[in-house]
């Protein structure tokens, strides 16, 4: 659970931490993670995911030799992922969640409001710590990587269940040429930031001034009169 407290018009919430910077041991933490891979088993339930959408990537490619492969993390209900393909026609975008009551829950309300129909996009259900290893192992050439959901964890004891501070988090920063973040909480993406220039990959944070918000997230930020960050990392300067 997160640590939060209502305000604002809307019903988004103001993130509330015990921390007054950046996480004073996430860079030992990060170094650990760096020196010691993730070798935790695939869960069956991921790697028949992956095998599933690996053969549809595999495919696309094929037909499509200069295709773009865009991937949309913690997609929740799978607005962001439409939104996405909307966006980017000639890609393929593959969202994930790992919860099967909210994947693809509000699909038929998307498409009647929008009038958006799409064969460019899949939902799946997945562990993200087991779907990125198998995304790298197979090389899926992925351009745009989106971590949409603010996944905060804002007390200071639980640094290691954000992204930034979890064991997959060497994998994660490999998966597409372009990584977008965006939060509420402006400084987990400074410790993302902080994190991904251990490894020498930079970007920016910048705010974030989109009429279409990505997520039901967004748009409670937005009538809330609360701020949302994005930050980008380009992979152009991955210390290899």
């Amino acid at each position: 659970m997160t640590e939060e407290n209502r305000s604002g018009v809307g019903d988004s919430k103001v993130i509330v931490t015990n921390q007054e910077g950046i996480h004073e041991n996430l860079g030992d933490i990060v170094e650990k993670h760096f020196s010691h891979p993730f070798q935790k088993p695939y869960q069956a339930h991921t790697q028949k995911a992956f095998d599933d959408i690996n053969a549809i990537v595999i495919n696309f490619l094929l037909n499509n030799p200069n295709g773009e492969i865009i991937v949309d993390s913690c997609c929740g209900v799978g607005q962001s992922t439409r939104l996405l393909a909307q966006r980017n026609p000639d890609a393929l975008v593959v969202g994930i969640d790992k919860s099967a009551h909210r994947i693809d829950r509000n699909v038929e309300g998307f498409e009647a409001s929008t009038g958006y129909h799409a064969n460019n996009y899949h939902l799946i259900r997945a562990d993200l710590n087991d779907f990125y290893r198998l995304v790298k192992a197979a090389n899926w050439p992925v351009a745009k990587h989106y971590i949409l959901y603010p996944n905060p964890w804002p007390k200071s004891k639980h640094v290691q269940r954000r992204w930034h501070g979890s064991a997959v988090f060497p994998t994660l920063i490999t998966i597409g040429q372009q990584l977008i973040l965006r939060s509420n909480w402006r400084l987990y993406l400074e410790e993302f930031q902080f994190a991904a220039d251990i490894a020498g990959l930079q970007g920016q944070i910048s705010d974030v001034d989109d009429s279409q918000p990505l997520t039901p997230f967004e748009a409670k930020y937005q009538a809330s009169g609360q701020p949302c960050w994005q930050l980008q990392l380009s992979a152009a300067t991955y210390a290899s």
